[in-house]
């Protein structure tokens, strides 16, 4: 188990914060309590008779923990319970339809395949919908999705949020995530105008992110913004220098992703739309400082990136 000593180094070195204090309208330690929602007896009826769960009457729900970075999913203190906003809007789908709750932290190259296969009934992860996932998984939206351009205080970068903007620049960025292929695309555009290449940096884990871009071995970090806002307001060592749609050229939301075919998607979309009236749901991204990434109502498979 880990002490308070130690998740306290811990989370210093991750630019997180244990206190309200330090990370003014976050507080790591009274987030920990859950946040839950009534049972939504018609969500609840909408579970397919011939769905098999993981585990009987247990939502098994893959999703991101420490290596992802926080809002999305840290260990509490005990070093064992996940918390974060991830893990909270499990809890909020999984007791609107009547369920336990099992999280499974998993590393965002397991879950494709162990939704796909059965070994997770669901994963909420910070996936945004795209058309090619599309062809292999349901989706029920629960958050839009914007990424942001990060760069270290004291660069002298001004300005990224077009493909001109990242000509010749060391970006680090997630492999297989939506704003690999955006960059990419960008990259593509710029060489066939004679334009210098964008040279991807991938790192293993947030603290590897950080110290790139503190020692000047990357000029900026591409991500999901509401991280990126959560460190810099934490640190003061980073600032924002551009947004971007997640689905660029179009919007993009972020979903909850489901085996395609199973059936349960209406049922979880159910679920998210009741936690959404109830409250419960805006409760959530409010103390995890997402609530600028709201949405009003759940939709299944919407347009996504590439459509």
């Amino acid at each position: 188990m880990m002490n308070s000593n130690r998740l306290s180094a811990l989370a210093l070195l991750l630019g997180l914060s244990l206190s309200a204090q330090a990370a003014p309208g976050i507080d790591l330690i009274a987030n920990e309590k859950p946040v839950h929602t009534p049972l939504n007896p018609q969500a609840a009826s909408l579970i397919p008779a011939n769905y098999k769960f993981v585990t009987p009457g247990t939502l098994t729900v893959a999703t991101a923990v420490l290596g992802s970075a926080p809002p999305f999913g840290l260990f509490a203190r005990d070093n064992k319970t996940v918390i974060g906003s991830e893990a909270d809007i499990a809890r909020l789908v999984a007791d609107g339809l009547g369920l336990k709750l099992k999280i499974v932290p998993a590393s965002w190259e397991d879950w494709p395949l162990g939704v796909a296969s059965g070994k997770y009934d669901a994963a909420i992860y910070n996936i945004t919908v795209t058309k090619e996932r599309k062809a292999r998984f349901d989706f029920a939206t629960y958050r839009q999705d914007t990424l942001g351009f990060y760069v270290k205080s004291s660069s002298k970068i001004s300005k990224i949020d077009a493909a001109p903007d990242i000509a010749g620049k060391r970006i680090i960025v997630g492999s297989g995530t939506n704003q690999e292929a955006i960059l990419l695309q960008w990259d593509k555009e710029n060489q066939a105008k004679g334009l210098p290449a964008m040279q991807p940096l991938y790192v293993t884990d947030d603290a590897a992110a950080t110290l790139a871009i503190q020692s000047g071995r990357a000029d900026a970090t591409f991500g999901p913004n509401v991280t990126g806002a959560y460190k810099a307001k934490l640190t003061g060592t980073t600032r924002l220098v551009g947004v971007v749609a997640g689905g660029w050229p179009k919007t993009a939301n972020i979903a909850v992703t489901l085996k395609k075919g199973s059936g349960l998607v209406e049922a979880v979309q159910a679920s998210l739309n009741g936690a959404i009236a109830s409250g419960s749901y805006l409760q959530v991204l409010d103390r995890w400082g997402e609530s600028i990434e709201k949405i009003d109502h759940s939709e299944i498979n919407p347009p996504g990136l590439g459509d």
